[in-house]
């Protein structure tokens, strides 16, 4: 019997390759969606891997769809935090709107996923928690305040709670994409993509696919000893 997995955001883009690449690697794997029924009916139709719907920024319902997973599936051992959106504006003209939207999405989620299955990692002695971050939370990007803030945000979650955890068998990691090929870039210009490509040294966007594999790289039990870092790909175009 596999070990189980929850990927948030894991019916679409790097989420769902993440999911896809898991259960391939012998992972029981649960997929969490927010919104797009039909996109998490035609994965979950594709996948066979069971979906749940719920809204990653809100706490109560976090608590109640890990539940159902943990009933259905059985106990987390890994948790992919990858739910998040985009909401871009010049911080002159962001709404607090924009700004709260982001800020709940991608950084709130985070905990709110986290902290229910927290306790039962460490009295289980094994778990592995791998949050995705972004080059933008490394290094900035103009006009994305507000995801830039909770990608960092991230980073420093990541590096506390594996300090915190790390003698409990559990490893806390996070990956930080570059520019990846999926519908988050769908609407940007020929010129903007051009624009981007030309920034990338090895001269193309990334593919879900090769972000998955470092999940699943970062999930395994033999890579106990990582713990507290930032995986960053990006084909080059940040380093630090």
């Amino acid at each position: 019997m596999g070990r189980v997995a929850l990927v948030t955001g894991g019916t679409r883009g790097i989420g769902a390759a993440v999911a896809k690449a898991l259960k391939t690697a012998g992972y029981n794997v649960a997929a969490n969606y927010g919104g797009n029924d039909e996109a998490a009916k035609a994965f979950n139709k594709e996948t066979k891997i069971p979906v749940f719907k719920w809204d990653v920024g809100d706490y109560a319902a976090s608590e109640q769809g890990i539940v159902n997973v943990e009933n259905e599936v059985g106990p987390i051992e890994v948790l992919v935090n990858n739910a998040g959106i985009s909401r871009d504006a010049m911080l002159q003209k962001m709404t607090h709107e924009q700004w709260e939207q982001v800020i709940r999405t991608d950084l709130d989620s985070v905990f709110n996923q986290t902290r229910p299955v927290i306790n039962g990692m460490r009295e289980r002695g094994f778990g592995r928690i791998i949050n995705i971050s972004s080059i933008n939370g490394q290094k900035g990007q103009l006009g994305l305040t507000n995801y830039c803030a909770a990608k960092a945000g991230l980073i420093g979650f990541t590096r506390a709670l594996a300090l915190e955890s790390a003698r409990k068998g559990i490893t806390v990691n996070a990956i930080a994409p570059g520019y990846v090929k999926t519908e988050l870039l769908a609407g940007v210009s020929d010129e903007v993509m051009k624009s981007i490509v030309s920034q990338i040294p090895v001269g193309r966007l990334g593919e879900a696919e090769e972000v998955a594999r470092c999940v699943v790289f970062l999930a395994a039990d033999e890579s106990s000893w990582i713990t507290g870092s930032t995986l960053t790909i990006n084909g080059g175009q940040f380093m630090d």
